[in-house]
């Protein structure tokens, strides 16, 4: 196992990648939930859609952990399963059927377009200062998820865009003790920070009422044959079908390169040219989930930002990800215990981990304004967006145009150019 994953060489240990692994999975738990939630609204069946999330989850974490050998965790991804449901199935009308035909398209493509080493051309052409404000601009988002997830941030009735919500009771006190709990085990070096302070706060939240403790912890799972290769393939050919693909691809090709390339830069896992390794493997594994969640009836997969958690455990191998699969393959089983588990209790960890993903923003050059603006852009639309890919789109554009017109068009590499047309181009479709 040490020979396979180098676990010496990348300065770890089993101990520390089971940790790492477990982390991930209990940050990012709640997809079991939300992602047959969003689905169910589009016509599909609840209980099918929790297994082939479990399920997808499962197999392209396993190919994410043996054949690219990286602690990034993949799963049916948040915004892309919302566009499934939201836009694809009930504004544009179109079937649950029509929108698994686009994902399994999408995957498909997606293979292709990693065989020939198109999206690690992608990574290679986002410049080095950009892919640090990546890691800060995934940090202070992954936080903002924390917050939001736990009430502590809300929108208020009066109109402002974001507010503080009541943290002197219900779901944000106990976010709030969860984070003091958690900064403290942090303070004082002790393994397993996050995971420890999870579960202390999932315990607390019992006498709170607000963990709720399910009646029995086994369950089978649900048969996924009402979604099992359900695919509509009349309306293949149409302009709608194409900006479904496009719209998809876009955001799936953005949000997993950000994550990536963000969460890479944290562990200190970029080479001296500032390449994520392994990145097509990686790619081919995101590929491959998202073609066999189709199958299995599920929206596209993805490489989770939640997997910042488990590197901040000291994650740093595959064996971290198949950790975080094989914790998924046991939820399949166990799910009203992992259910049980509530946002305000994961909350404390992402918020934290914000912090450690912000540290690259010492490395940023900001003396060079035509580096830092477009690395600014690329650190606060991620929040303010919601949004991984939007942030990228920004910060690229800006670095094109501010060195173009500062007389420095020479520092844009081709491969850039074209990454920046693309997103300018998204915008008018």
């Amino acid at each position: 196992m040490d020979k396979y994953f180098k676990l010496s060489e990348n300065g770890t240990n089993v101990r520390t990648e089971v940790i790492a692994g477990i982390t991930t999975f209990m940050t990012m738990a709640y997809i079991l939930v939300v992602n047959p939630g969003i689905l169910s609204e589009a016509g599909m069946d609840f209980g099918a859609v929790f297994t082939a999330t479990a399920l997808a989850t499962i197999v392209a974490t396993v190919l994410t952990g043996l054949y690219a050998r990286l602690p990034f965790a993949q799963a049916p991804g948040m915004g892309l399963n919302a566009f499934f449901a939201y836009t694809i199935v009930i504004s544009m009308k179109y079937s649950w059927r029509f929108a698994l035909t686009a994902v399994f398209l999408e995957g498909v493509i997606f293979i292709l377009l990693t065989v020939f080493n198109i999206r690690e051309a992608i990574i290679d052409s986002i410049p080095n200062n950009i892919k640090k404000a990546i890691s800060v601009g995934i940090g202070l988002f992954i936080a903002f998820i924390g917050l939001v997830n736990s009430n502590i941030i809300v929108q208020p009735q009066s109109g402002v865009i974001v507010g503080l919500g009541d943290i002197t009771k219900g779901a944000g006190f106990l976010a709030v003790i969860g984070i003091v709990i958690t900064g403290i085990l942090l303070a004082k070096n002790i393994k397993g920070a996050l995971l420890l302070g999870i579960v202390a706060t999932t315990l607390i939240g019992i006498p709170m009422g607000i963990t709720k403790l399910p009646q029995s912890f086994v369950s089978l799972p649900p048969s996924i044959e009402p979604i099992f290769l359900k695919f509509e393939w009349e309306n293949i050919f149409t302009l709608d079908m194409f900006i479904v693909l496009f719209t998809l691809l876009f955001m799936d090709m953005f949000d997993t390169v950000g994550t990536l390339v963000g969460v890479a830069t944290k562990a200190n896992m970029l080479d001296e040219r500032g390449r994520v390794p392994r990145a097509k493997e990686a790619l081919l594994a995101d590929a491959v989930g998202t073609t066999v969640g189709a199958c299995l009836g599920t929206s596209t997969v993805s490489t989770y930002v939640e997997s910042a958690a488990g590197v901040a455990e000291g994650g740093r191998t595959g064996l971290t990800a198949l950790t975080t699969a094989f914790m998924f393959a046991i939820a399949l089983i166990l799910s009203p215990l992992f259910i049980a588990i509530p946002a305000p209790a994961t909350a404390p960890a992402l918020v934290l981990v914000g912090l450690f993903m912000i540290s690259p923003i010492k490395e940023i050059n900001f003396e060079d304004f035509t580096e830092a603006i477009p690395a600014f852009f690329t650190i606060i639309m991620m929040p303010l967006t919601y949004s991984i890919s939007d942030g990228i789109v920004f910060g690229i554009v800006s670095y094109i145009f501010l060195k173009v017109f500062t007389g420095k068009a020479k520092d844009v590499t081709i491969a850039t150019y074209i990454v920046g047309a693309l997103f300018i181009l998204k915008f008018f479709i």
